[in-house]
């Protein structure tokens, strides 16, 4: 499971792998085994690179539901971090087409599994346009403004990259 790490103002790239029964924490881009034991609720045991720590995890308050912020307690002192699903950030930061219209562009790599609408259709601001899989999950992407679908750049199956165009909404002139 990949997650940004957000301590302070630093940003960092974390992944926490389970395979063939070994845990791999990958960070900065360098994999590390590592042993995790929860001795009891919120209170863990991590064994890195020959060094035992012992870990008591908070759950803190976060104004963003897709942000999971933390305060973790350890033999130095009290730490605060959150971690980000990058999914969720990129789905929520990509919205639709804009104020005055525009095009949807795909937030991440994917495959168009539904096309909810044609060329031509009336559509309203929050209204689901389209059902794309990524990362095994399917997500469905939202117009941000009200108009008219102008272009579908894009067909049922289709295989998109990061950005790619998907559909064009037109809002009405004032």
């Amino acid at each position: 499971m990949k997650r940004t790490l957000l301590v302070g103002k630093d940003s960092l790239d974390v992944e926490l792998l389970h395979q063939d029964g070994v845990t791999t924490l990958t960070w900065e881009g360098q994999g590390h085994p590592i042993d995790i034991l929860e001795l009891e609720p919120g209170c863990y045991s991590i064994l890195m690179e020959g060094r035992s720590v012992e870990v008591r995890l908070d759950r803190a308050k976060s104004a963003d539901p897709d942000t999971h912020a933390y305060r973790a307690m350890l033999y130095d002192g009290a730490y605060e971090f959150a971690l980000v699903d990058p999914r969720r950030a990129l789905l929520a930061g990509s919205g639709g087409a804009g104020a005055g219209g525009g095009v949807l562009s795909s937030p991440m790599p994917g495959k168009i599994v539904k096309l909810l609408v044609k060329s031509g259709d009336l559509v309203q601001e929050g209204q689901t346009l389209l059902v794309m899989e990524a990362m095994k999950m399917q997500n469905e992407l939202k117009t941000s403004t009200t108009g008219t679908v102008t272009i579908v750049h894009v067909q049922e199956g289709a295989t998109v990259e990061t950005g790619a165009a998907l559909i064009t909404v037109v809002a009405p002139e004032a």
